[in-house]
């Protein structure tokens, strides 16, 4: 039965993760706020026992993309109902389940992933393109994408009808250097470039400024600023990359 505003408070429900999440990114900060924003990312689920049975995924293979259902870890128990959307400035509010905020009553996520590969050589591991998770992330299920089903490029898209756009993103000399001298080189210079291009600043903070941020991607704090061209638009560029 339904749970009526006059009936007894439905009962809680325990959940399990199936699985944890191994991405290239360490932190919360400079995540795309949306999937498939940064397809350069590489990420990995990994089922853990007794969830890791290759059977649990015979057939997955014939599937392109995945729903993942995951658990906010890194948000706070608390929760409001009025939430600051970034893509309204940071500033106007609207209700918690108007918004994708973290700050949720249960924290749970809903990420389309792409699927890659499944690996079943040691367990399950099931390699994704284009996930927007933080590594340690738990995982509670996996359901296939059904593009004839779920994709409705009709339906309005409120306060976000719109990909956010993109700022340029530019390399110090010496970044390039650091860069040319990696096996994956080419590969963190793309993530870098799509990651920044979102501009992960605090949503009031979007002109030029003088303070340097630090963004962790894989192993490394790439560290960038906001500058102005002639033109007076805004551009971000990476100044220094250390090892994290």
């Amino acid at each position: 039965m339904i749970a009526t505003p006059t009936s007894p408070a439905a009962p809680g429900f325990a959940m399990t993760p199936i699985g944890v999440i191994e991405s290239d990114y360490p932190d919360k900060f400079g995540i795309p706020r949306q999937p498939g924003l940064a397809p350069a990312a590489r990420a990995s689920l990994m089922l853990t026992p007794p969830f890791d049975d290759p059977l649990a995924v015979r057939g997955l293979d014939a599937f392109s993309h995945l729903w993942l259902t995951f658990v906010f870890h890194h948000s706070p128990d608390r929760w409001t109902p009025l939430v600051r959307p970034p893509r309204l400035g940071g500033n106007a509010r609207v209700g918690v389940f108007a918004s994708r905020s973290t700050h949720r009553p249960n924290r749970l996520g809903l990420s389309l992933v792409e699927l890659v590969e499944i690996d079943t050589r040691r367990g399950v591991r099931l390699v994704l393109g284009g996930c927007d998770l933080v590594s340690g992330t738990p995982v509670l299920d996996i359901k296939p994408y059904l593009p004839w089903a779920e994709a409705r490029p009709e339906a309005r898209a409120g306060f976000s009808p719109e990909a956010p756009p993109l700022l340029p993103v530019t390399f110090s000399p010496e970044v390039e250097a650091t860069l040319a001298e990696r096996p994956d080189g080419a590969s963190l210079r793309e993530l870098i470039r799509q990651v920044l291009a979102q501009d992960p600043r605090p949503a009031y903070r979007k002109g030029a400024e003088e303070r340097t941020y630090g963004v962790r991607l894989r192993d490394v704090d790439v560290r960038f600023r906001a500058e102005a061209d002639p033109a007076g638009d805004i551009r971000l560029r990476v100044v220094e990359i250390v090892p994290a």
